[in-house]
């Protein structure tokens, strides 16, 4: 029987989602944490074979499983019926560099790889190519997002076009990694598809860790939850 850890705070959302999955997974064991250091500890304990933080914050966890997994970075999973992508960063404090945002890059490509999947990755910058000029933080994204797609063709055989801000035409061509510029900006866009405008998501897949933790907002819908705790059942090892 595989165990599912799963984080209460104040949504309770939570609750409903839990009876659902029980219901199509009754052979699961799901056990309930109401406060961060029990779901650090369910995310360390190898009897646990998945954690979701459901509606607990994560500004907590994320640091503190950072002092055991340096490398940590998350790719929240966004699955429609005519669209499916990782985008990253979505945390506002990750993706500060160059650097950073190619190890997340590599982390989501290993990942669709081990599901059978071909990545397909598209660079996003804060305007478009000939936005250039129009303040330094335009012009400084712009010259990162050429910098971002260079190193990864230098690196990869994979597939990668810089798309600029022109995020809708990467989802109109099916890219299924999306690197946003930075992590407010992912997590702008993220909201606004996911939380406003209810595409489905199983939650952030958490990379740089031996273990499976599936990252989730604070704010998410009782399908969102179930859709979270499918994945983590679904990738935690039998």
């Amino acid at each position: 029987m595989k165990r599912i850890a799963i984080g209460v705070g104040e949504n309770e959302n939570i609750i409903q989602a839990c009876h659902i999955f029980k219901e199509k997974h009754p052979k699961t064991d799901i056990i309930l944490m109401y406060n961060d250091e029990d779901l650090i500890k369910a995310v360390l304990d190898k009897k646990i074979d998945g954690v979701v933080r459901g509606s607990l914050p994560a500004s907590n966890i994320m640091k503190e499983l950072k002092e055991h997994y340096p490398n940590l970075s998350r790719a929240t999973y966004v699955n429609g019926n005519e669209f499916e992508f990782l985008l990253t960063p979505v945390g506002i404090d990750e993706g500060t560099s160059v650097e950073e945002r190619f190890e997340m890059t590599m982390h989501c490509v290993d990942f669709l790889k081990k599901v059978g999947k071909t990545p397909k990755i598209a660079i996003l910058a804060e305007g478009r190519e000939d936005d250039f000029g129009r303040g330094s933080e335009v012009s400084n994204s712009i010259k990162e997002s050429r910098k971002l797609t260079k190193l990864i063709q230098e690196n990869t055989e994979e597939e990668v076009k810089n798309y600029y801000i022109l995020i809708e035409k990467a989802i109109k061509d099916k890219c299924n990694v999306i690197i946003a510029p930075n992590g407010r900006v992912g997590n702008i866009i993220f909201r606004t598809l996911v939380l406003l405008n209810s595409w489905p998501s199983y939650g952030a897949v958490t990379f740089g860790i031996d273990r499976t933790y599936i990252d989730t907002s604070r704010d998410q819908s009782i399908e969102g939850y179930v859709r979270s705790l499918i994945l983590a059942h679904d990738l935690a090892k039998d």
